[in-house]
């Protein structure tokens, strides 16, 4: 177990993105690069909040839910490795199941249908890292089960959860160019621009949150080579929180309601997204 609480990380981390907001906020204005739209502002807002909400209805039983499987774990990890190396394994893997979920949440039409409103905004900056999914806190947990299964304990889990998700916050930036030796292991700033580009040759790359080490084994790494063009190919044109989360089901269950049969209708649900969803995958 850790002493270490989710309160602890927010109380540390939430004041130092709060400034690093700030501070961006400050560059853009004095260096004119209008870095922040009030209209893609005001619908990350919104997408926080629903977001925020189901999150704090379901947390609680999430932990229970890891609780729960821990009583069936595979190995007693806890039992049998030092604390320090529990927190390193725990990132770690946390980091690689974060690249399943978030690569499918690419190659599979209802979780892109989920995870689409993340990329909507066509700004780069600290705010957009809370334009976070509604249903994104139900769609990780079959992922996520995976961990106390293993023999993680639960609370080490939700602790660096939280403390890898605030992480993320920090490549949501254009104010932060290269950073050297860690561009090999880290998912630095550079790294992630690159996620969020519409540019042909960064779609469906670098889904570490973290690390970079998995696009790099798995084939899905793109190093930030020229300006990105952030957005979708095919971009929303709302700020309309409710119309972004809901426009790609509106899709999936039309094509559904059309589909010649039980197979298509499912393939459309299950498979991956249509030839037009498929140029907006970034």
């Amino acid at each position: 177990m850790t002493e270490l609480t989710i309160i602890d990380v927010y109380a540390f981390g939430v004041p130092i993105i709060l400034a690093l907001i700030l501070f961006e906020v400050l560059i853009s204005n004095l260096q004119s690069k209008n870095y922040y739209n009030s209209g893609d502002t005001w619908c990350t807002s919104g997408l926080l909040f629903g977001n925020i909400l189901i999150g704090f209805a379901i947390k609680g039983s999430i932990v229970g839910f890891h609780f729960f499987l821990y009583q069936f774990r595979i190995v007693d990890l806890v039992a049998i490795l030092p604390n320090w190396l529990l927190w390193i394994l725990t990132f770690v893997l946390i980091d690689l199941v974060f690249y399943i979920y978030h690569r499918l949440s690419h190659r599979v039409r209802f979780l892109w249908a989920i995870h689409m409103s993340h990329h909507s905004s066509e700004e780069m900056n600290f705010a957009v890292s809370f334009r976070q999914a509604w249903f994104g806190p139900i769609s990780k947990v079959p992922f996520f089960m995976v961990l106390p299964i293993l023999g993680l304990d639960p609370l080490m889990i939700a602790v660096a959860g939280v403390i890898s998700t605030l992480w993320g916050v920090v490549g949501h930036t254009q104010i932060i160019g290269k950073l050297g030796p860690l561009e090999w292991l880290f998912n630095t700033p550079s790294h992630h621009r690159v996620h969020h580009g519409s540019n042909p040759e960064y779609i469906d790359k670098n889904y570490g949150n973290l690390l970079i080490i998995w696009d790099r084994l798995f084939g899905t790494f793109q190093p930030e080579e020229r300006p990105v063009n952030y957005g979708l190919v095919n971009n929303v044109n709302t700020f309309n929180p409710v119309k972004i989360t809901f426009m790609g089901w509106n899709k999936i269950f039309l094509d559904m309601k059309k589909a010649s049969s039980l197979r298509k209708a499912i393939d459309h649900f299950f498979g991956p997204p249509t030839t037009h969803e498929k140029e907006a995958l970034n």
